[in-house]
């Protein structure tokens, strides 16, 4: 996704992002080239006229989804300021448990040389993607057609397609730490946060609904420590407290999107210092266009081909979908 861009290439961008909702690629692409909802959304701070927001913030205050284009456009072409207050107030804080499938492998590959690992998230929002070890995970092969099971915890199964040189881990991995970080912390036990989040599940992706609802519960029996603060500026201290646990392991998936392009390239350098001073390893799974350094040491990406970049220590390793439905193998 394009963020921090014209407010029409934004949205016709989240167009072909948004492949697996008709609802959203067809007012994703009819906004961008409507100059009067262009203008209303233009005059939203840069980093609230993102597609997803403005279209959960409209759907809480009951737009249908899906829906007809014209609902969305008079709602927020005549809103009272209650849908711009919501959008001003929330964020986009998805908690995507399905980018799991595709994470939980770069972790067990650490774990097999390292022991138990301290995860720490950068981009928290509520956690969830803090428990891969209580997930079975299953992949299915195109080539030869056929499906494996990773049985890493008795917890509900993540499916992702593979791709690639992709062998499913054969060992588990122990989690004996977990923590995280965000500029506005959501509780598990907060039931308004919690409904949000839902919000910002995609209107016809009723399977990552309930799987955000069984990610809760997860996260209700062991909380893990979820702290205010930034990651450019307090990520170092909190890597602190999880050293003591076990071989630091840092990750975040579709959080360094959301930093304005000068400060993802300072938030790439601070992680690789942290790595080359061997104070963390380092789990990326960002935009194409969010990492540059990662995005190249990897095979060149079709321009139309959107994907994300899955990174070990500045390297990539796969190609992955957005919401953690399939994996390419790069290595």
């Amino acid at each position: 996704m394009k963020l921090y861009a014209e407010v029409a290439e934004q949205y016709s961008d989240f167009a072909a992002y948004a492949a697996d909702s008709r609802c959203f690629r067809d007012w994703a692409s009819r906004a961008a080239t409507d100059q009067a909802l262009l203008g209303w959304i233009g005059r939203l701070p840069a980093i609230k006229q993102q597609p997803n927001l403005v279209f959960a913030a409209a759907r809480w205050h009951g737009v249908p989804a899906p829906g007809p284009y014209e609902n969305l456009r008079e709602a927020l072409l005549c809103d009272d300021g209650s849908i711009r207050d919501t959008i001003l107030r929330r964020s986009t804080q998805t908690n995507e448990v399905g980018r799991l499938a595709t994470l939980a492998p770069v972790f067990a590959r650490i774990a097999r040389k390292s022991g138990p690992l301290s995860l720490v998230e950068a981009g928290a929002s509520a956690g969830l993607c803090l428990y891969p070890d209580r997930y079975r995970y299953r992949y299915e092969f195109v080539q030869p057609q056929r499906s494996e099971l990773w049985p890493v915890g008795d917890g509900p199964i993540l499916d992702a397609r593979a791709k690639g040189a992709f062998s499913v881990p054969t060992h588990s991995f122990e989690v004996s730490w977990r923590g995280g970080i965000d500029l506005s912390p959501l509780d598990v036990d907060d039931d308004d946060a919690m409904a949000w989040l839902e919000t910002l599940v995609w209107p016809e992706q009723h399977e990552r609904r309930a799987r955000l609802r069984q990610a809760v519960q997860i996260a209700r029996q062991e909380p893990a420590r979820i702290q205010r603060g930034d990651i450019l500026t307090d990520l170092p201290s909190l890597i602190d407290q999880a050293a003591p646990h076990g071989q630091v392991v840092v990750f975040h998936s579709a959080v360094v999107a959301y930093l304005e392009p000068a400060a993802r390239e300072r938030f790439d350098e601070l992680m690789r210092d942290l790595v080359a001073a061997g104070a963390c390893r380092w789990v990326s799974n960002e935009g194409k266009n969010v990492l540059p350094s990662i995005t190249r040491t990897g095979p060149s990406i079709p321009e139309n081909h959107p994907t994300f970049v899955l990174g070990l220590d500045g390297v990539a390793c796969a190609w992955t979908h957005g919401h953690g439905s399939s994996l390419r193998w790069l290595d």
